[in-house]
């Protein structure tokens, strides 16, 4: 933990993180576009940032609080789910608040691959830092065959909603 802690705050934490709330539909999209960029990269430092400090998850079973416990937390999923790529789109939003579902593919160190399903509620501040995240996610066994995501969305799908199946 003590390593996590060192590599956050050698990190340049941003003042705030635009776009702000109240949300238009325009900034929403842009917010969920930047978290699945993010979320792609599999950077556990680069996503923590768009937190704040005291920033509360429920992911599935597990409950995270603050930065440090992100990056950690990030950490052993990238560890865990390979070649992970993600797509997320905008599902409503409210003032201070988005809904996201979410869909995205990894394989584990067996090579079987699986497609997560998910639905997520955001809360941010006034410095566009989310400080909330719930997350209810569902895995699929899939075959490499029936995979659709393949690395970061192209700029030319951006907004272009997902697949149910």
């Amino acid at each position: 933990m003590e390593n996590v802690r060192s590599q956050c705050e050698e990190t340049a934490v941003p003042e705030d993180r635009p776009p702000y709330p109240p949300f238009t539909r325009e900034t929403a999209l842009q917010k969920v576009q930047a978290a699945e960029d993010a979320w792609n990269t599999r950077d556990p430092q680069r996503v923590a940032l768009a937190y704040t400090a005291d920033s509360t998850w429920r992911n599935r079973d597990t409950f995270v609080t603050g930065r440090e416990e992100i990056v950690a937390f990030l950490t052993r999923k990238w560890e865990r789910e390979l070649d992970y790529a993600l797509r997320k789109s905008l599902w409503s939003f409210h003032e201070d608040r988005i809904a996201v579902r979410f869909q995205y593919e990894w394989h584990d160190t067996e090579g079987q691959w699986w497609r997560s399903y998910g639905n997520e509620l955001w809360e941010f501040d006034e410095r566009g830092l989310m400080r909330r995240r719930e997350a209810s996610i569902n895995d699929i066994a899939i075959s490499e065959a029936d995979r659709r995501v393949h690395g970061p969305r192209p700029v030319d799908e951006y907004g272009i909603d997902i697949p149910l199946q």
